[in-house]
């Protein structure tokens, strides 16, 4: 990732998380880092970690949505690259009072923006009908029993809201079969449930555009996704966009050693764009 952006003056990082990426980027040489992140939380711990980055580094909370406003507010006008790591970052995976993961004990919250204006997961479990959840499921999580889970889910909550991770994870495990040695049967359930309570597809889609046209000649767009779905919204959008020249004609999939180092890296996929210069000068 760090190689595709080397040498860049202006790189935004529109999913700053802890900073890592960022500090990556600064390190090589990238002169200055546009951190972005709807995570207050995570802005706040990128911006305590980059602190020696003084001047050239800066985040903000803000939306994919939003990425050309948030550009324009920090001075940005052109840029050698944008960068997207999407999905759930460890740092929230790993804080069980988030609500992200099926393994640890927490509140249905699963929002990346906690200021209030998002529904929380509890919401989506309790409220919804049950049609609507089981295309939620079958949709956004890829679940073969998306039937099964969204009736068994209906089921439980008519006894009680369902409150908690540990509540939810049990109810999908009974309504799911579960294969000696596969992934936790509430792995898409929760996968489905993040997506459509942060709408991150919509918030991807409404922000590639913003970043293509942030992009000087030559600039770079870099995604690392992590499910089918993502995927497929950015390899769609740069075959569509005449000003883009693919760079990677497949998915970069991480080596042995990087999973190694990072299990979670087993499923990333890597695409990378470049601005074609002469659309870039029209």
């Amino acid at each position: 990732m760090v190689e595709l952006l080397r040498g860049k003056a202006v790189v935004i990082d529109a999913t700053v998380g802890a900073g890592g990426h960022a500090e990556a980027l600064l390190q090589s040489g990238v002169d200055t880092v546009l951190g972005l992140d709807r995570d207050a939380s995570a802005v706040e711990l990128a911006s305590g970690r980059l602190a020696r980055f003084a001047g050239r580094f800066r985040a903000v909370v803000s939306p994919f949505s939003r990425l050309a406003e948030a550009a324009a507010d920090a001075g940005i006008d052109r840029a050698g690259g944008v960068l997207y790591d999407l999905g759930v970052s460890s740092m929230q995976l790993d804080e069980p009072e988030r609500g992200f993961s099926y393994r640890l004990a927490g509140p249905l919250d699963m929002r990346m923006d906690r200021s209030g204006q998002v529904r929380a997961a509890g919401d989506v479990v309790n409220t919804y009908r049950q049609e609507d959840l089981e295309r939620i499921l079958a949709d956004y999580g890829e679940e073969r029993f998306a039937r099964r889970v969204s009736k068994a889910i209906v089921r439980a909550r008519a006894r009680g809201n369902l409150r908690t991770t540990e509540e939810l994870a049990a109810v999908v495990a009974g309504a799911v079969p579960r294969q000696r040695g596969g992934p936790h049967p509430a792995r898409r359930t929760f996968q489905a449930l993040r997506i459509e309570v942060n709408q991150e597809l919509e918030e991807l889609a409404a922000s590639l555009p913003q970043a293509v046209g942030l992009l000087e000649p030559e600039g770079r767009l870099v995604v690392l996704s992590y499910h089918s779905l993502e995927d497929r919204i950015v390899k769609q959008f740069v075959r569509a966009d005449p000003s883009l020249r693919s760079i990677t004609k497949k998915p970069v999939r991480a080596s042995a050693a990087e999973i190694e180092a990072n299990p979670r890296a087993r499923s990333v996929r890597l695409r990378a764009a470049e601005l074609v210069a002469s659309e870039a000068a029209a």
